[in-house]
């Protein structure tokens, strides 16, 4: 695994990793727990039922710490640290994300358009860029320094993998760096951004390749924040542990200054 690489490719992965195992099997029973607390059903259970978002839901600290299990460590992390130059700031609370058979189904409060939207394209965006009042203009809202993924059941590569758009990272980074560069940080979060990143995403959907990421328990991989990114529907042939689909993701944020610059230092 290379610097280079991952700024190339906008992410890469990891094999499997004893520190990685070892932790998952302590985080698992608490990381699936969560599904059953009732008030995060109402807030996270969509899609019919077929997808528990699941955001912020694991009870960690910042070291990755679970309960009574050690820090997060490995490959992955090693790898974020050091090469990225993330060093010690503190992780965020994962995402616990599991998905099931049927997934997507359509939810109440989603149009027909992007409902569409997520069958054909997998839901892509990047992560930050919200949707934000009835009409739905994309601002920039949140500052991830990237994404890390962990499988935490078993499941193939048809069980609502996560999808990236290979390379689409420099896309993005020039069109953000193109509106946001002359506009001070504090004033971003302001700055409508929708028909700048709907263009950008349609470049990347044309000129990059969509790419699944499959991973099984052990393993690892690592987006860069601006990778356009998403889940693919259950497959025919998908098969999964009775406990669905279940990836564990980390998104801690950078300042705002970090977040838009063409490398890591």
């Amino acid at each position: 695994m290379s610097r280079e690489s991952f700024l190339r490719d906008g992410w890469t992965g990891f094999g499997p990793d004893p520190c990685l195992v070892d932790w998952l099997a302590h985080v698992r029973p608490l990381a699936l727990a969560v599904r059953d607390d009732s008030r995060l059903q109402r807030d996270w259970l969509r899609c019919q039922g077929t997808w528990f978002v699941g955001v912020n839901a694991l009870q960690n600290d910042g070291a990755g710490r679970v309960a009574d299990s050690g820090p997060l460590l490995g490959a992955a992390m090693r790898f974020i640290r050091q090469d990225l130059g993330f060093g010690s700031r503190p992780l965020d609370r994962a995402q616990v994300s599991i998905c099931y058979p049927g997934y997507p189904r359509p939810s109440p409060d989603e149009s027909d358009a992007s409902f569409r939207f997520r069958k054909q394209f997998d839901a892509a965006h990047v992560d930050g860029l919200h949707p934000v009042g009835p009409e739905r203009r994309r601002k920039l809202l949140e500052f991830s320094g990237f994404l890390l993924g962990m499988p935490l059941t078993r499941a193939n590569r048809e069980a609502a993998p996560l999808v990236v758009w290979q390379g689409s990272h420099r896309i993005i980074g020039r069109a953000l760096r193109r509106a946001l560069g002359d506009i001070p940080p504090a004033d971003w979060p302001r700055v409508d951004l929708t028909e700048v990143y709907h263009a950008a995403r349609r470049a990347s959907f044309r000129d990059c390749p969509r790419v699944v990421v499959h991973a099984r328990v052990g393993e690892a991989y690592v987006l860069h924040r601006m990778t356009l990114h998403g889940i693919a529907p259950w497959g025919e042939n998908a098969r999964s542990e009775p406990a669905g689909r279940a990836i564990l993701y980390f998104r801690p944020e950078i300042d705002r200054k970090g977040w838009l610059v063409e490398d890591w230092t």
